[in-house]
């Protein structure tokens, strides 16, 4: 006989540890009591050695699907044998109370998708959850956007306010119950309901303010539904006309809209095969715990052309919440479900708030009276050479939790970019990346990337003794880290890239990296974009970027691809011909150099291409010119292996320069067809990191090729770089869990950090 301490450290809040601990402690006979203690779970145990080894093993072997745990340590505890001390001894075992310890290793659960057992009992007429929106357990249900502080207990979440009826106070208190400690857990009785809210009237409970809310949907109406992490703006996904209204009242004339499908047939995709083709890999990902929105291909029975303008993806995805399988399952058909917020804002979380700035948009709300701590947008995902490629990180995935290659002496906090802001903690051996935010464009923008920051420190208790930021002194976020009272490090956008890769594979030394974009401040104050380095964290070597041009308008060139278009062409002396409004005056600047600063942004040519072949001249929304092209070229007709050489110049500036122009003719090329050109343009773009790579083997022998920036979102890119590197043997790495775009920075800042002060 004996008695042992065993502390389980990893994810174990809110997956229902605890209880799991209990039933299998209590299925082995032993007897004792599991804590949870800032974090980590401490379990004592008393009872035959072997018996205690092998519930040590099944901790882990059978822990909760939702956990992630591992042992940190087991140890004797002294004087406690049964024959010594037989009456401090428990005679059973039990869970005790949370407590604070005073090294605390915490870990936030993500908002989980409701389980099959809540969905099944919501179906059910027989149990008393049954239609119930907020049904929830603890293997599902809200986590990180409900916790005001640790440890995870009711009283510190926001369901503080909603006092647990008898029935369900005794599941929370039993033990043995799927329910026990759930901390939301509410029903009918004792939770949270529904209200629907139009001009005209106001019905409140939870059945009939779902009816209503199919009626007005039935009727062509916008209703803002307030769901886990903040609103979605809702409609008919098979109306044109309500989703041109749509468009037309939130000002986004041509950005594609998310489609959420009811979850049905035997891998719940029935609906979603109607209007795509999915790969397993796909489907996979759709029906992955994180529940994310995944870019699909879409199929000849198509949705309105009007839910993404040029496009032949469509993002798509499943449920997550009881209020939306309720709503789904009531519609039987797709529903367009997009961010409820001002353009470039944060998601709206706060009932008053939707109701005022969304006036103008939404005919009706669908409101519940559950607070919304902290906003988590929906993750955007993609399947590109078979594996997860992350667009945004948000609601299921994060906080992002992930190990450091090593660890940090003290900890730091990196605050991203200026756009797709995220930001990270980082401490020991941990980081942690925060959900995407926004833009910083604005007023709340920034003060939710406040609020984050905050929230992030206070709830790991951790403080940074450090801030990271990006080099460019305009974004509002490097403002931010100069106005605080830490020390400050500032790292060059690129090179952040570049690390973003290199951190989330340590087991490489040396890189051959590619980080293009569409604008970063590079280290000679032009603006990079279209950079190779060679090396690793902290100690990057420019090698080549593209030939830079003077772009006419600077930041304007962003949102009017023929800017880009009409650089490349002044620069080489010959004329822009299209009718477009202020080009002269933009050719006038240009000759004197006004507003124009050099570019060798990836980006750019993107952009320039979209606006020679395809004729988008201005667009609405970032990226839209070239994910137009990507559609174009990913047609069938066009896949064709033909390339352009872009010949590799030499300078004395020790930088070598990749020459667009030969692509020039080719762009201009009207007897050739757009997709032909598009994918002529694509092969072009993959062949220039197949060759620089064989050129700098020799030279700069490389473990791993990186492709960082949101430039290598396009799959269509990222897929002919992998193909022809095959032959060569050169293994291609792309970001998988961080954000490949400037989501992704705030982590590659920190990996890039620890690279410099190595």
């Amino acid at each position: 006989m004996s008695s042992r301490k065993i502390i389980v450290a990893g994810h174990v809040q809110g997956v229902g540890f605890r209880p799991f601990v209990y039933r299998l402690a209590t299925g082995f006979k032993l007897k004792g009591n599991v804590q949870n203690q800032s974090g980590e779970v401490v379990i004592i145990t008393h009872g035959d050695t072997e018996t205690i080894d092998a519930f040590a093993k099944a901790l882990i072997l059978q822990a909760p699907p939702l956990s992630d745990p591992n042992i940190k340590s087991i140890s004797d505890i002294e004087n406690t044998a049964p024959e010594t001390l037989p009456e401090t001894l428990p005679k059973t075992f039990s869970i005790i109370p949370s407590s604070q310890s005073d090294t605390p290793d915490i870990h936030i659960p993500p908002d989980f998708f409701t389980c099959d057992d809540c969905l099944q009992e919501m179906n059910d007429p027989q149990q008393r959850r049954y239609q119930y929106p907020f049904i929830n357990c603890t293997q599902c249900g809200p986590r990180y956007t409900i916790i005001n502080s640790l440890p995870y207990d009711r009283p510190n979440t926001s369901m503080a306010d909603f006092e647990l009826c008898e029935d369900c106070r005794k599941e929370y208190e039993n033990p043995a119950d799927r329910r026990f400690h759930a901390q939301p857990l509410a029903c009918e009785k004792c939770g949270p309901s529904l209200t629907f809210i139009s001009t005209d009237k106001r019905i409140n409970g939870n059945t009939n303010s779902l009816k209503a809310t199919i009626e007005a949907l039935k009727q062509g109406q916008i209703i803002g539904i307030k769901g886990v992490g903040g609103y979605h703006l809702v409609c008919d996904a098979l109306n044109d006309e309500a989703i041109q209204a749509l468009r037309q009242r939130k000002q986004r004339p041509h950005k594609p809209l998310a489609v959420m499908f009811p979850a049905n047939g035997d891998d719940n995709l029935e609906s979603v095969r109607q209007y795509a083709d999915l790969t397993d890999e796909e489907a996979g990902l759709i029906n992955s715990p994180q529940r994310p929105i995944v870019l699909v291909d879409t199929k000849s029975k198509s949705l309105p052309e009007s839910i993404a303008p040029g496009l032949n993806q469509l993002g798509v995805f499943l449920p997550y919440s009881p209020l939306h399988h309720l709503l789904l399952n009531a519609w039987q058909g797709p529903l367009i479900a997009t961010s409820g917020n001002i353009s470039g804002e944060p998601v709206i979380t706060d009932n008053q708030q939707a109701e005022q700035k969304l006036a103008n948009v939404c005919d009706a709300f669908l409101q519940h009276d559950r607070p919304i701590v902290r906003p988590a947008d929906d993750s955007v995902q993609r399947i590109v050479n078979r594996q997860v490629m992350t667009i945004r990180s948000g609601r299921g995935m994060a906080p992002l939790e992930l190990e450091l290659p090593r660890t940090l002496a003290e900890p730091v906090l990196a605050v991203g970019g200026h756009l797709k802001a995220t930001v990270a903690l980082a401490w020991n051996k941990r980081i942690v990346v925060s959900p995407h935010i926004s833009d910083l464009d604005t007023r709340r923008g920034l003060e939710i990337f406040e609020q984050v920051i905050n929230d992030l420190q206070n709830l790991y208790q951790v403080s940074a003794r450090h801030i990271v930021c990006d080099a460019h002194p305009g974004y509002q976020s490097t403002r931010w880290a100069e106005k605080q009272s830490l020390a400050v490090n500032k790292t060059w956008h690129h090179h952040a890239h570049a690390s973003v890769v290199a951190g989330q594979f340590p087991e490489f030394n040396n890189w051959l990296m590619f980080c293009w974009d569409g604008v970063g401040l590079g280290q000679d104050n032009t603006l990079w974009g279209g950079e190779t380095f060679f090396g690793k964290p902290g100690h990057w070597r420019h090698l080549t970027g593209f030939k830079p041009f003077y772009l006419p308008g600077a930041d304007k060139a962003g949102r009017e691809p023929w800017r880009s278009a009409a650089a490349l062409l002044w620069e080489t002396g010959n004329p822009y011909r299209p009718a477009i409004e202020h080009a002269e005056l933009a050719f006038q600047a240009w000759q004197k150099k006004v507003n124009c600063p050099q570019s060798s942004a990836a980006g750019r040519l993107f952009d320039a291409a979209a606006s020679l072949i395809l004729g988008i001249d201005n667009v609405s929304y970032e990226g839209q010119g070239p994910m137009q092209l990507e559609a174009v070229a990913g047609a069938p007709d066009s896949n064709s292996d033909d390339f352009i050489s872009m010949p590799l110049l030499s300078t004395t500036q020790q930088v070598d320069r990749i020459d667009w122009s030969p692509l020039l003719p080719y762009l201009l090329d009207q007897s050739a067809s757009s997709q032909q050109r598009s994918a002529l343009f694509h092969n072009s773009m993959a062949q220039t990191v197949i060759d620089q790579a064989l050129h700098y083997a020799k030279a700069h022998p490389f473990d791993g090729i990186g492709l960082s920036g949101g430039v290598f979102q396009n799959k269509k890119l990222v897929e002919t770089i992998t193909r022809l590197a095959e032959p060569h043997e050169l293994n291609i790495h792309v970001p998988a869990t961080v954000p490949v775009n400037d989501g992704g920075l705030s982590y590659g800042q920190i990996i890039e950090f620890m690279g410099i002060i190595e």
